[in-house]
This record gives C-alpha cells, structure tokens and sequence, in this order.
C-alpha cells in the first residue's frame, strides 16, 4: 500500500465512514490503464482490428478501452506517435463526456495541459467550429501543443493566459467551457508520489480559492444557455460540491443539472457543505472503490438563457507578405493533390505561418503559444512545413507519400531520424504507417532525407 499523509486519511475516514476501509482497500491495488480512441483519425472497431492490445470497454466514454499494463506497451507503439490514440485515466474521461461539445461550436478549455481533455473535446467537434485552449503554466503548454499535434487537432487556438486576463476579451462568446481546475490531486495518489508528497489540509483550502477565481473568470465568458463544466481529480468537498456553494451563491444567472453520464457514478454530497442544497447531488462523483480509474468529480453548469448576449467580433491577424504567399502557394501545387484545399485567413507570426478561424476574436496583448492551425516555417527560398501539418493530412491529400507497415524495420529507421534509399521523385513526402501520417521526408538524390522532429525521435539503442 502507498504511504498516505495522516491529515488525509482521517479525513477521507470521517467523510466515507462505513465506506472508508473499502476505499482505502483501493490504495492496495494496481492502478488501472485505459486510452481513448482518436476519432479524428479512426473509430474504436477499426482500433481495436488493428492491435493486439488487451481492450476492454469503458462504460461512460464509448471511444475508450481499459487495456492490461503487464501485457500492453500502447505508449510504445507507432500508432501512438501517429496519434491514433491518446492515454488517458478512465476518470479523467468524464468531464468531457459531461461538457458534450458539438461540431461547430465555439468552446474554451481553460486548464488544458496537457492535453487528455483538450484532444477528447476535438475529437467530438471533427475538425468543425473553434476550441480555444489555455494554460497558463508556460512549461505544461509545450506538452499540450505537442499533443494537440499528435492527435491532428486543426481548429484549436492556443493561449497562455491568466484566465482573467480572457475574461472581457471572450466575453459571451463560448458554447461551452470547461474548467477541469488545478487541485489537490487527492486522486492522483495512487500513481503520484509527488502528488502525495504536496498535500496538506492547507494546501486544499488555497487550491478552492483559486477554484473559485478560475470559475468566476469563466462566467461571462459563456454565451447566454451555454454549459459550464468543473471538475476536480480531487475527493475533499472543499474543492468540489463546497466550492459550488460559494459559486452559485457569487452567480445566480447558474443553475446545477444532471451529469449526462450519471447513471455510471455516484452523486454529489450535499451532507459534506454548509448549506446542504439537495441541488448539489446533480454533481457526480467518480470513486475508485465504485469503479475501474483513480477517481474525480464533476459538476454541469447551464447558464440562464435570459441573460444578456455579448457579441465578439472577428479579429485582425498580421498580414502575410507576399514572398511567402508565394512560397505556400509553390509549396501547395508541389506537394497537394488539390492545391487550394487549405482555405482561409493565413497569418504570420514572426516566420511562422499559420491558418487563423474566421470567427476568432483578436488576440492582440495575449500571450499566444498557437494562433490557429500550423502550417510552417517560411524561409528565404521555401516553406518548411510543420509536423502539425503532416499529422493533419491523410495520403490520399497529397501527391507523394511512403507507407511502411507497423513491423517494417525501415520505419524504425525513419523514427530513428535516419535517411533513408528509395526511388521516388525530389521533393517534399509525406511519411505514413498502415495509411496514417506520421511525419514528413524530403527527397533528393534518391534519398529520403528525415524530417521527422528530433525531440520526438526514437531511441536507437
């Protein structure tokens, strides 16, 4: 059994009682393993046709398996660099579920590193509408764009912004937000000693007041009937059904509603708050002694639909100069099948360029680690294209390609970062396994010179 501070074992003992030792029991046993399906590429049949991983379904996410740690090594595979899946804790699924997100929706993770959630809520929109995602810890956010990447997101804004600081630039302009706040981490501390290490009772009491800030900076930023949901991967009620109390009462324009997936958990504890408000059994608590994940709370907001709509408009991006329209241009008939089948606002961030949604607002005096979907590097006499791009593509889309089978000892090389023989016209390919995309090479002399990034490249020994 994992060691345990005593603050939190008396109280985790005064708040479960009869139930205390069966989740305690809990603490004894091998966390769970699970990945989710990324849809943006495939479907969970075709996945699961694919490997020979150990996958059992889990019952609040229809995308996502519970796979067996001791036999499956999915994070070692290539279809995860091909960013066919994402490996994700089972609990941690259900935000993201409960928030719901629709193709064509405007919508905001506030606290998005590194990624599960960001990926799960794009994956539900197919590549239609606007997701914004923010960190505001400039460490975790290179984890989340990388991710972002992986999975082939191409209509995800990335922000590196104290959520205040959005507050009156995205005022009502979001769908739907979620807030899956920094917390405690009381259900991390079966896989995170670190986690463990962290926690005291103080500590939960300074995390709920700025619970409480994030939450109150999200408000208006949601449009009049538009879902707000928080969640914790914590157990105190300090950071959940309390922290609602303090909210709701700050916010009356937000009423509390069922999470969509309720039937799979156990309901908020109105008994452990001051007030007692049977409105707070509507939150939804996921235990590790009740089911298979390390455990988290979640709550449904709705905002009322009377209250007053604010309008953003379109914003106005650096232009791009008209040397390298031109080498996109020659970059796209080279390399597209269709040339112009990237269409939209481009923009320029120093020699970057990328494509910007029409509907984006201005991001003018915001920290902005993505403005839009990546598309590469503009040098003097050509465009290097991004590793976002060539994850975002299928080969059908392009004029050249190389496809190696999962086994063939020649991808090992590519992902190695080695050049590789073959006979193919000069220029820009794009690298792909069993159809899907993985990264760009260039040829030239009869070789396949690596593009594939060095910080994602395999080891060689």
């Amino acid at each position: 059994m994992v060691s345990l501070p005593e603050d939190y074992l008396k109280q985790m003992r005064e708040l479960l009682q009869v139930e205390y030792e069966t989740f305690i029991h809990t603490y004894e046993e091998a966390p769970t393993r699970s990945l989710r399906v990324n849809t943006l590429k495939l479907s969970p049949a075709q996945l699961a046709e694919r490997v020979a991983f150990h996958l059992k379904p889990i019952p609040w996410c229809k995308e996502a398996f519970y796979y067996d740690h001791e036999q499956d090594r999915p994070g070692k595979h290539v279809y995860h660099a091909a960013g066919l899946y994402y490996i994700q804790d089972a609990s941690a699924m259900s935000p993201a579920e409960a928030l719901a997100p629709q193709p064509g929706e405007t919508v905001l993770d506030l606290c998005a590193a590194p990624g599960g959630k960001t990926t799960q809520i794009a994956a539900k929109m197919q590549g239609q509408g606007l997701l914004v995602a923010n960190e505001i810890d400039g460490k975790r956010i290179k984890a989340l764009v990388e991710n972002l990447e992986r999975c082939g997101v191409t209509n995800a804004v990335v922000l590196n912004e104290n959520p205040l600081r959005l507050t009156d630039r995205f005022a009502g302009f979001f769908d739907r937000i979620l807030i899956d706040a920094p917390c405690s981490g009381e259900g991390m501390f079966r896989k995170d000693k670190d986690a463990r290490e962290r926690w005291s009772v103080r500590a939960t009491k300074k995390c709920a007041d700025l619970q409480l800030e994030i939450v109150s900076a999200a408000a208006p930023m949601l449009k009049p009937g538009g879902r707000l949901v928080y969640s914790t991967c914590t157990f105190n009620p300090q950071e959940n059904e309390q922290l609602l109390v303090r909210f709701l009462t700050k916010h009356p324009e937000f009423r509390l509603v069922p999470v969509p997936q309720a039937e799979h958990y156990q309901p908020g504890r109105p008994d452990w708050t001051t007030t007692a408000d049977p409105e707070l059994s509507k939150a939804a608590r996921l235990w590790p002694h009740h089911l298979r994940g390390e455990g988290h709370f979640v709550a449904v907001l709705e905002k009322n639909p009377e209250t007053e709509e604010s309008k953003q408009r379109p914003g106005k991006f650096p232009p791009v100069h008209a040397q390298a329209k031109k080498l996109w241009q020659q970059f796209a008939a080279e390399t597209f099948r269709e040339p112009d089948h990237i269409q939209g606002q481009f923009t320029l961030y120093g020699e970057h360029l990328y494509l910007v949604p029409d509907e984006l607002p201005s991001l003018k005096g915001l920290k902005v680690e993505r403005p839009g979907r990546y598309l590469g590097q503009v040098k003097k006499s050509h465009l290097a294209p991004s590793h976002a791009l060539a994850l975002s593509l299928w080969p059908d889309q392009v004029t050249q390609t190389i496809d190696f089978n999962a086994d063939d000892p020649n991808l090992l090389l590519y992902l190695q970062g080695e050049a590789l023989p073959v006979s193919l016209k000069k220029g820009w390919t794009l690298v792909s396994v069993d159809g899907f995309a993985l990264g760009w090479g260039k040829v030239s002399g009869g070789l396949l010179k690596n593009h594939y990034p060095k910080w994602l490249r395999w080891d060689k020994y």
